[in-house]
């Protein structure tokens, strides 16, 4: 007896053996809760490490997954209404991934390997002995045995093995981007960490200075002899303006950050930012700002699943879509890379142009206008895009070849193939060697800094101290009090600048406020 399965194998739940179902829901229930009770696990060791920005990315990472959980439970429920939404033929003759041939030859494959196979099945063999013994009850109706919408003579809008394909995809998709956000971070992060040793000699250097040579006049120095100056000024002039756009894009590939460039950012930084703190960690702030950003590059937006969309409306046989797809992270990356290396050259030319010499330490003037848009914020967009584009094509690579196999139609020429695995293996490379370390560093020099810059206490107790300016400042007005009043708004809107976006600054970042402000910066 088969069990209504529309023609499935195997028969259908009433007359599946007991312990199969509880073999299979067991299976289940235990890798569930593994998975789960290891993302816990990880949770409470980053809180006791007090990793709290790579905790939050955790928890952005569940959400990710529970968004997944209730797409695919959703594609379940709706499974057979999608099912039986009948269209005419005729509309599903257009926009096709392969070609009607391809169709057609793929369908006569498929029914003669059916019709072989059901020839020397044990159904063929008893089947006549089946249907005596068996009542009329039995017998499929013909809109069972034809199809819902076959016997209306039309076809069914998205058939359920398309459905549970898509479902795969978008579960290997989010998979694929997690995992590569995640290494990318983790290489990124091990070429950053080889900063920490020019941070600690960097202040065992000012530590000896202070100590022996406390009333040292600084010497003049030519601004040429500077090595960020040598390594970035190109000259004046227009061919200048191009020669240092085409140096940008060369140096992306190779020594992307350079000691000298540390030293010189991580000066400017504090002159501007921390100056009642020479001693500013910057690298440990420089770490702590990344962590913050990973939580956001790790996540799956609403605009991305748009692009999924859009390429599946557009992915035609014969536009080979896939593959001109693969070139727009790889130049995205390539434009953000040279305008990070860029910034670097605008602070060089900054100082190079207004002087001949230099009294003590060369610094350089963070400031919004060397980004696009006077937004740094829109590196981390671009980054997140380019990510989210390569876990994309790497993903889509992969659930053909699991699915359909390597010589099926929609997988493509193997013209095609290899420069898109190749682009993804190099994006993947460049942006953790070389893109991510730049933009850790090169953001910094915008006009504001981020709220990383406090630790978490800090951070908590501005937020307390603005909660309650706020409040005073409300009752002040309702007791006409203008001037206790007007005091109060004015902090209130100086901490407001702090954690909220405001018109002509940046998510996540702060304005120094006063000297006081800058006291705070603490490590």
């Amino acid at each position: 007896m088969s069990g209504g399965g529309g023609g499935e194998e195997g028969p259908d739940l009433p007359f599946t053996p007991t312990w199969v179902v509880a073999l299979v829901c067991t299976i289940i229930v235990a890798v569930s809760f593994a998975v789960e009770r290891s993302l816990h696990y990880l949770g409470k060791f980053l809180k006791k490490k007090n990793q709290k920005p790579l905790f939050q990315a955790l928890q952005k990472i569940k959400e990710e997954l529970m968004l997944v959980g209730f797409i695919s439970l959703l594609l379940a429920v709706t499974q057979n209404t999608i099912t039986k939404i009948c269209v005419p033929q005729s509309w599903t003759l257009h926009m096709l991934p392969c070609s009607l041939e391809e169709k057609e030859h793929v369908e006569s494959k498929l029914s003669s390997t059916k019709h072989f196979q059901t020839f020397f099945s044990s159904d063929d063999v008893f089947g006549t002995a089946r249907r005596l013994l068996g009542d009329d009850n039995d017998q499929p109706s013909t809109e069972e045995s034809r199809g819902y919408c076959a016997s209306k003579g039309k076809v069914p809008l998205l058939s359920k093995e398309a459905l549970h394909h898509l479902h795969i995809f978008i579960f290997v998709l989010a998979i694929v981007h997690v995992s590569s956000c995640v290494l990318t971070i983790i290489f990124g992060g091990l070429n950053i960490r080889r900063w920490k040793h020019w941070e600690e000699s960097i202040v065992a250097d000012e530590n000896h200075q202070s100590q022996h040579a406390p009333g040292r006049i600084e010497m003049v120095t030519p601004v040429h002899q500077h090595a960020f100056i040598r390594d970035h000024f190109t000259g004046i002039g227009k061919d200048s303006s191009l020669m240092g756009w085409l140096k940008s894009f060369f140096k992306q590939f190779y020594g992307s950050v350079t000691k000298s460039d540390y030293e010189t950012l991580r000066l400017g930084f504090i002159k501007t930012h921390c100056r009642g703190n020479p001693k500013f960690n910057f690298h440990k702030y420089m770490n702590r700002a990344l962590e913050d950003d990973f939580k956001k590059v790790v996540g799956i937006s609403w605009y991305l699943w748009i692009f999924v969309v859009i390429f599946w409306l557009l992915n035609i046989h014969g536009w080979h879509t896939y593959f001109w797809v693969a070139f727009i992270p790889v130049l995205l990356l390539l434009a953000v890379g040279t305008k990070l290396e860029h910034v670097k050259i605008q602070l060089a030319h900054e100082v190079a142009e207004k002087h001949t010499a230099i009294q003590g330490e060369l610094v350089v003037k963070p400031s919004d206008d060397h980004f696009w848009f006077r937004r740094p914020r829109i590196v981390l967009f671009l980054i997140h895009l380019i990510l989210f584009q390569n876990s994309f094509e790497i993903a889509f690579f992969f659930w053909i070849l699991i699915t359909y196999g390597f010589d099926s139609c929609i997988m493509g020429k193997i013209k095609y193939i290899i420069p898109r695995l190749v682009i993804g293996v190099f994006i993947q490379v460049l942006c953790s060697y070389s893109t991510l370390p730049l933009y850790a560093i090169v953001t910094q020099m915008g006009t504001h800094f981020k709220k990383a810059i406090f630790d978490d206490q800090v951070q908590a107790r501005l937020v307390g101290w603005a909660q309650k300016a706020k409040k005073k400042g409300l009752r002040g007005d309702n007791n006409n009090q203008s001037a206790q009043g007007s005091s109060h708004n004015g902090a209130n809107i100086q901490l407001g600048s702090v954690f909220r976006r405001g018109p002509a600054q940046e998510e996540n970042t702060i304005v120094p406020i006063n000297e006081e402000s800058i006291r705070t910066c603490s490590n």
